[in-house]
């Protein structure tokens, strides 16, 4: 699966302004709701919500994976926002979140959804994608960054600076 077949540039954020977890939530599912067609903002808002009453979505490291599933949607959508600010989003490593991508699955999708998920996590553990969205200078290059990642996209890790090369 690659991004950009559930993301828009329409449903990209850029240095969002949100002092909460539950207003970043508001923040995504507005996102999320727009342009769809039987879909409201508030039931966007509602399936993610109780997803994180279970258990924090966030990742670790300032990342945020906010998930959900709704019966009328026909397909998966998502939602990406990097935060001017990180806030609390009760991750393990009790780390601020600025990075938040929120998936959104239909009800019946539970194979996809998990598949979705597995992927997104797995692009988000990058951390030279992280960097390089942190960087980023507009939304337009949050999206591209996005849907251009591809798991051989990995850096190589950077040498640890204790480790000195013989000469």
């Amino acid at each position: 699966m690659n991004i950009a077949q559930i993301l828009t540039p329409e449903r990209v954020g850029f240095d969002i302004e949100a002092t909460s977890k539950k207003r970043a939530l508001e923040l995504l599912s507005a996102l999320l709701a727009e342009h769809q067609q039987n879909l409201t903002t508030c039931q966007v808002f509602d399936s993610l919500l109780a997803r994180e009453r279970l258990s924090s979505t966030g990742l670790g490291r300032g990342v945020g994976l906010p998930h959900g599933r709704l019966k009328d949607l026909d397909r998966s959508l998502c939602a990406f926002v990097r935060l001017h600010e990180g806030i609390d989003f009760d991750s393990n490593d009790g780390q601020p979140v600025d990075l938040l991508c929120a998936l959104l699955v239909p009800e019946q999708s539970t194979d996809e959804h998990l598949q979705l998920l597995a992927t997104l996590a797995e692009m988000f553990r990058d951390q030279e994608l992280c960097r390089r969205l942190r960087a980023a200078s507009s939304r337009e290059d949050l999206y591209r960054i996005l849907v251009h990642w591809h798991p051989s996209d990995r850096s190589t890790p950077e040498p640890d600076p204790g480790h000195r090369a013989a000469s």
